[in-house]
């Protein structure tokens, strides 16, 4: 894990220490998304504390000369604090001048129950797109979270529903063992991972992309747990945990001794790590909504759904936009790629979201954009 400077340090301590916080607003996820240019906007208060904070990604499209600023899971502040909001997209507006980006893309990591804030950014002049289905998001639009502060491992474990309290102990019973993985040991992963991927037909990062990120998050903000049977790697997951929250971010299993039940033993021990840090949240990342059991993602809900957490929809996708007729070529444009690529492709599948059901399970990830 790299240091930071004075300026990024101050910005990395307001975001962790911020209920809002999220690591992908953290000065070490705007270094390891090295395909975008990376700033941020602040906020003071009187006394030079920060108030609020923004992290900007900006790239260039392709063509027309213009770039897109996205802010994931941004702004961090006091959700409610209009004065505190509209000086950060104040500012965040004068960068996408400087960069001539043709919109300002937020999806803030609050609840679509909370019309109080949506109606802050409406009158900011955002649109709001809360109507997204399944994976069409940038970023998850529907998550289970679980909340484990105050809370003993007992009572954790209590609130699992009881196939998954069973199949954390089976997976003891069986010899599956868990320990941290190393730097060195990432190619393990990377090979789980592609196979996970051969196996339901999505996208695979490098293994460069893993060892990237193990740089700029570990030892402090990433874990790496291998979990074998018999000194064979047979599941692994990378965790990051930030400010009050760990995610299980990205996750592999192997075709060999599925039964073993090892994914449910792997984020077991994640939310034991998650205690440890003494976070109150447990994300386990994205889920398609509320589905039937003929869906072809209902493996994933159900699974997600049995360890007990908090079924969350947020607020949605908001835009800022700057250059409409530029902004609608672009995103139409998106959109008809990413028909094409499902129909390509035959699937609706998340190419980097978790679909773990007992028999189906892929790699895990908060769909940030590459």
């Amino acid at each position: 894990m790299q240091p930071l400077d004075p300026k990024m340090q101050k910005i990395d301590e307001f975001v962790q220490s911020c209920p809002k916080g999220h690591f992908m607003q953290s000065p070490q996820w705007g270094q390891f998304k090295d395909a975008w240019h990376n700033e941020f906007v602040t906020v003071e208060d009187a006394d030079g504390n920060l108030k609020g904070s923004m992290s900007l990604l900006i790239r260039k499209t392709p063509f027309l000369g213009y770039s897109m600023m996205y802010s994931p899971r941004g702004p961090v502040c006091d959700i409610h604090d209009r004065e505190t909001i509209r000086e950060l997209i104040g500012k965040a507006s004068q960068v996408a001048k400087q960069h001539r980006c043709y919109t300002l893309k937020i999806d803030p990591d609050v609840s679509i129950e909370d019309k109080e804030f949506s109606d802050i950014f409406r009158d900011l002049g955002f649109s709001i797109n809360s109507d997204i289905k399944g994976f069409d998001g940038i970023q998850p639009h529907f998550v289970f979270r679980l909340n484990i502060e105050g809370k003993s491992e007992e009572e954790i474990l209590a609130g699992f529903g009881k196939k998954h309290r069973k199949n954390v102990r089976r997976a003891i019973k069986y010899g599956v063992t868990v320990r941290v993985g190393s730097r060195e040991e990432l190619s393990k992963f990377w090979e789980l991972v592609h196979e996970t991927g051969e196996r339901q037909h999505f996208g695979i990062r490098s293994l460069a992309y893993f060892e990237r990120m193990y740089d700029l998050l570990a030892p402090d903000h990433l874990r790496y747990l291998i979990l074998e049977y018999e000194g064979e790697m047979i599941a692994g997951c990378l965790g990051v945990q930030y400010g009050d929250k760990v995610w299980c971010l990205y996750s592999a299993t192997s075709d060999h001794h599925r039964d073993k039940k090892a994914t449910y033993l792997m984020r077991w021990n994640l939310i034991l790590w998650a205690k440890e840090k003494g976070c109150r949240i447990f994300d386990l990342m994205g889920v398609p909504g509320i589905v039937p059991e003929t869906h072809p993602l209902y493996g994933l809900y159900s699974v997600k759904k049995g360890f007990g957490g908090d079924l969350i929809e947020f607020a949605g996708e908001m835009d800022l936009i700057f250059h409409p007729v530029v902004y609608s070529l672009i995103e139409h444009g998106i959109e008809i790629r990413h028909k094409l690529r499902q129909l390509l492709h035959g699937s609706k599948k998340p190419s980097s979201s978790s679909q773990e059901g007992e028999k189906s399970e892929e790699t895990l990830s908060g769909q940030e954009p590459s």
